[in-house]
């Protein structure tokens, strides 16, 4: 089977490698790494990368505007255009254990998209102060009561796609370029009856580097439910 992880990357480069050599130890997996103009360097261990593993690593360098959601859909697109039969998102910062892909494909046999979900039971999150694990648990909560969403884990940004699904999302009219692309993309699945499974995760709090979590991607998380939900 073909399965592509794409991991969009900015000022990563101290996990990129480890993480790398964790997921290339399962046969047929490959990466595509979507880099967004990162000034520590991170495109260049990802070229190295490439250069090491031509086969199953593949960069994409972006300069435009930058956001998650961009990346995400570029290496999506490129992920369906090189044929792959699973398509993987995951964080570069290892607080989605790679452990976990094997579990999350064998789950998508009879799924259309499977979530590596923290708050499923079995789930948990370790290393997050208080206030974060009630600002997460809080969103999650919020984004179903608005949307109609009934995954535990609706901002979870661990998942495995089956190409016909994520072929039959409209990627090029999505709205959200932070982490709200995670609700958006989820509720887009949903409404076109997406099978829905979730898989239990540890969810580790980044071991390098800074969080990519600002007043404006909050703000972007508060706004898109609701225009998610007006579109009804």
């Amino acid at each position: 089977m073909n399965v592509a992880v794409v991991i969009a990357t900015y000022n990563e480069r101290d996990n990129l490698p480890d993480l790398a050599d964790a997921i290339l130890k399962y046969p047929s997996y490959r990466i595509i790494v979507v880099d967004d103009n990162s000034p520590d360097g991170t495109g260049q261990i990802a070229d190295s990368l490439a250069a090491n593993f031509p086969e199953r690593v593949h960069v994409i360098h972006r300069t435009g505007a930058r956001g998650l959601g961009r990346s995400l859909i570029e290496g999506m697109k490129r992920a369906l255009a090189d044929g792959a039969d699973l398509i993987f998102e995951m964080d570069a910062d290892f607080s989605h254990d790679p452990k976990y892909l094997r579990d999350m494909s064998d789950c998508a046999v009879d799924a259309d998209l499977v979530i590596g979900s923290r708050y499923l039971n079995g789930g948990s999150v370790v290393n997050w102060p208080l206030r974060r694990l009630i600002l997460s648990a809080f969103a999650n909560r919020y984004v179903r009561f608005v949307t109609g969403l009934t995954a535990h884990d609706c901002t979870s940004g661990y998942r495995c796609w089956r190409k016909e699904s994520l072929a039959r999302l409209p990627l090029e009219r999505v709205i959200s370029d932070g982490y709200a692309f995670l609700v958006e993309t989820l509720y887009l699945a949903d409404r076109a009856g997406c099978r829905i499974r979730e898989v239990p995760i540890m969810f580790v709090e980044r071991r390098q580097g800074a969080s990519k979590l600002s007043g404006q991607v909050l703000m972007e998380s508060i706004v898109v439910p609701w225009r998610l939900r007006l579109k009804l």
